[in-house]
């Protein structure tokens, strides 16, 4: 089985909750749409913008994050993606939603690449690798699923504006969980 280090443990668990965060909107996205006066077509856009943005700056930031510490990328990625997510708490319209869908592409397009090459570079490579991958993406998927059906729950008892605040604090919290190890310093070696 891989081997995860400290760092690789500390990237599966801070991706887990921002995956749940992330995922307690899921499938009210199309209905969050149509409470800020977004049609059918508006959602298209919004989901084209986001997919757009993130293809096209994944691309660019994983050719630059090469050359910068990754560690301050994918940081500022998640604290870009708990901006935007506290942001949903201020649309209003169809074009304020459109700007949070580009501000989350390009906040997640700091974040993939840069997490895909720390987690690829702390794990211990045997002939078990695929075992380290099956869990980052099968534990993601597991967060995103439950996370589904809790802000289902949340809405249908309160609000957007409360999935919101909670779905940016979660990320508050997974942000500075993943702070706290990656800055922390390095012991000298000799």
């Amino acid at each position: 089985m891989s081997r995860l280090n400290r760092l690789a443990a500390t990237l599966l668990i801070s991706s887990n909750v921002w995956n749940f965060a992330d995922g307690l909107l899921g499938p009210l996205f199309a209905v969050f749409a149509g409470t800020v006066g977004g049609n059918v077509f508006d959602i298209s856009w919004a989901w084209s913008i986001y997919l757009v943005v993130t293809g096209v700056c994944t691309i660019c930031i994983g050719y630059v994050s090469d050359r910068l510490p990754k560690r301050y990328v994918l940081l500022a990625g998640y604290s870009l993606t708990t901006l935007f997510t506290f942001g949903y708490t201020l649309v209003s319209n169809p074009w304020q939603f459109f700007a949070i869908q580009a501000g989350l592409g390009f906040a997640l397009a700091l974040s993939n690449p840069t997490w895909l090459a720390l987690f690829h570079e702390n794990v211990a490579r045997d002939k078990y690798d695929a075992t380290a991958w099956g869990l980052s993406s099968g534990r993601d998927k597991i967060a995103t699923g439950l996370a589904a059906l809790c802000g289902g729950m949340i809405v249908t008892y309160t609000s957007f504006q409360t999935l919101f605040l909670i779905m940016g604090t979660i990320q508050l919290f997974g942000t500075l969980y993943l702070a706290s190890v990656l800055l922390r310093r390095e012991p000298r070696r000799r």
